[in-house]
């Protein structure tokens, strides 16, 4: 395993990589990695003959008053991680290395980004846009694997692929989650005690609006009350929003039909927690 900082560096390798032949697989991440990122290893591990693991925090994506400064970081442990599921290459570059100068063209979305998380946090998705588009090119990879936690920033990631013709298969790989049901995220580690005993709750009040619309119920504001009202029945947390679209395209509904997310996202004193699930409806 290569652990490279320099983007001619990388570039030199992954071409002559290319020429010979050889699938590339790419899993972008901010590192502190957990176990949703080690499925993205294991499937780009299990479907190419090179995996590149990107690790950097992104300055661009947060908004003034974010946790950039704060953001876990330990390339201690995820360098362990990456051998453990074969990694051939960590890029690991600096601020100044992905941003020399200030930037003279970014990534505007102009889709899927007024709703969910895209809505209390401006610019979010133009900062990953962004700062992937750099790296789609840095990479060029055959695959890229992203984690269905974060649904819309997969509809967002189709989009740009779409849009900017990038010879690049975005493979979404399912939620992973702890034993509790709970979905891992770098940010779990700012739960207080109590906060982890109820983070759980999230995920049940999910899965109890998919077993009722098993049952029948079509009414998005009944189900959306019903979440509303199990989780601040059950946490402390503070929701931010309760949300039902069509997927991926993140439209409104009228009536349920189609594949749809329910997608929520809760505050707690020092973490804001998203999770979703997807159903089909016929």
């Amino acid at each position: 395993m290569k652990i490279i900082t320099k983007i001619k560096d990388l570039q030199s390798d992954l071409l002559l990589l290319k020429s010979n032949g050889k699938k590339i697989g790419f899993v972008p991440t901010m590192g502190y990695l957990h176990e949703g990122h080690e499925a993205l290893l294991a499937q780009a591990r299990a479907n190419n003959d090179v995996v590149v693991l990107s690790i950097f925090v992104n300055p661009l994506q947060f908004g003034e008053g974010e946790d950039l400064d704060t953001y876990p970081r330990d390339i201690v442990h995820d360098e362990q991680v990456a051998k453990k599921h074969g990694v051939d290459y960590i890029f690991y570059p600096t601020v100044q290395e992905m941003y020399p100068d200030d930037m003279s063209v970014t990534v505007k979305v102009h889709k899927n980004t007024d709703v969910l998380c895209g809505a209390s946090r401006p610019g979010h998705f133009d900062g990953v846009a962004t700062v992937l588009t750099k790296l789609f090119n840095i990479v060029q990879p055959h695959n890229a694997y992203f984690g269905m936690k974060d649904a819309q920033q997969v509809a967002v990631v189709k989009g740009l692929v779409k849009d900017f013709n990038f010879p690049i298969e975005i493979i979404p790989v399912d939620i992973v989650r702890e034993e509790d049901g709970l979905a891992k995220s770098s940010r779990n580690v700012y739960l207080l005690s109590e906060e982890r005993e109820e983070a759980p709750h999230l995920y049940k009040s999910l899965q109890s609006a998919a077993e009722k619309i098993a049952e029948g119920e079509r009414n998005a504001n009944r189900l959306k009350q019903e979440i509303r009202g199990y989780i601040e029945k059950h946490t402390s947390g503070i929701v931010d929003y309760i949300e039902i679209y069509s997927y991926p395209e993140l439209g409104e509904l009228t009536e349920l039909k189609g594949q749809i997310i329910i997608a929520i996202a809760v505050k707690f004193s020092r973490a804001r927690l998203i999770d979703n699930v997807t159903v089909e409806i016929g």
